[in-house]
């Protein structure tokens, strides 16, 4: 089994950037993949190991290793004792997958275009329904705010 890497890092405030942080902290440090900075980005990492692309297998043996480093060090169970167990390829045809839905997302897009341009009143009329919903859900939930804030007063006088 490799040496691990993997450091716990801790900064105080808010990170903005992944570039904020250290190799040390990422379960594939060369190419600085799938950070595992708490519980939950060690839980993600497992989650998606078999999606990370461009790397060998030793890489994912290094990953493996400091996945259970951090695993152990934030007291997350994990029940594979081998990255075989993982995965061992990506998805097959990933990348043609995600072109596709991306061509889908964008057809969609114009045909609402396209809509909004041939009918564009009963386009409006679409958004028009969605905004006044919208405003419904709003008021709705200011009148249940209101409701708590004066049971809590009540509470707070009785």
């Amino acid at each position: 089994m490799p040496e691990t890497t993997w450091q716990p890092y801790e900064k105080h405030g808010r990170l903005t950037m992944q570039s904020d942080l250290p190799d040390t902290v990422f379960a594939f440090p060369k190419q600085r993949k799938e950070p595992l900075t708490d519980a939950q980005h060690v839980r993600n990492a497992v989650a998606r190991f078999d999606q990370v692309m461009g790397v060998s297998d030793d890489d994912r043996a290094l990953a493996f290793a400091n996945i259970e480093k951090a695993a152990q060090y934030y007291d997350v169970n994990l029940s594979e004792t081998s990255w075989h167990q993982l995965g061992v390829h990506p998805q097959p045809h990933r990348e043609e997958a995600a072109a596709k839905g991306v061509a889908t997302r964008e057809w969609e897009r114009e045909a609402r275009e396209l809509e909004m341009q041939e009918h564009p009143r009963s386009a409006a009329a679409q958004q028009e329904r969605e905004r006044e919903a919208l405003q419904t859900e709003h008021r709705k939930e200011g009148a249940a705010k209101g409701v708590e804030t004066r049971e809590r007063h009540r509470k707070e006088k009785g």
